[in-house]
């Protein structure tokens, strides 16, 4: 399947065809101003509260292209900073979104490493349980499953059911079109004739 396809639209765009139990909740957001757009498929990690390891494992294991998916269970210590990003990121790992939080913002910043979460915190976990990887997972207050397609950048976060990826897509593209086709000024008339229709 080609991933990168569906960075041509955001979030925004696949809100039609896909519904609101597909979007991640508003604490989820990115980390770093003018994030790019990323997509591809979740490699999804459950970790214990205060403890990293898996998250850590899970930079060598995810295939290249891969968004690595985390639910924490905790917001009182940070999963991942610079280093583990920096790996990530010469590994091929195309993101991260953290349900939770990580340190070293500063440093993912500056070598421009896609990342989304809940907030940063300068205490990092411990390094003990062994769990394992690319199961099942909740976050951002809904279910993500291995290999659906996730499509991030500042407007949100959509996680498109694998099964149904290229359904999606394909309608999607063809709503950009359609509304691309029609306008501004038609799509504003269509509009306030639609908005006095409930007043008439």
């Amino acid at each position: 399947m080609d991933y990168e396809k569906f960075a041509q639209f955001s979030p925004c765009d696949y809100a039609g065809p896909i519904k609101r139990e597909s979007f991640m909740d508003a604490g989820m957001k990115q980390l770093w101003v003018d994030i790019p757009r990323i997509s591809g498929p979740a490699f999804t990690v459950n970790m214990v509260p205060g403890d990293n390891l898996a998250l850590h494992r899970a930079i060598y294991e995810a295939p290249k292209g891969s968004i690595i998916v985390a639910q924490t269970n905790s917001m009182d210590y940070a999963v991942s900073g610079g280093n583990v990003c920096a790996i990530a990121q010469g590994l091929g790992i195309k993101g991260f979104v953290i349900d939770g939080v990580v340190r070293d913002i500063g440093e993912v910043k500056e070598i421009k490493f896609p990342i989304f979460g809940r907030g940063v915190h300068p205490m990092p976990g411990t390094k003990k349980a062994v769990l394992p990887l690319n199961t099942p997972i909740v976050a951002g207050g809904i279910a993500v499953n291995p290999g659906d397609i996730i499509v991030a950048d500042e407007e949100g976060i959509a996680v498109i059911a694998k099964e149904k990826a290229e359904e999606v897509y394909n309608q999607t593209k063809k709503n950009v079109e359609a509304e691309k086709e029609m306008g501004f000024e038609k799509w504003a008339e269509n509009h306030r004739k639609k908005i006095d229709s409930f007043y008439e």
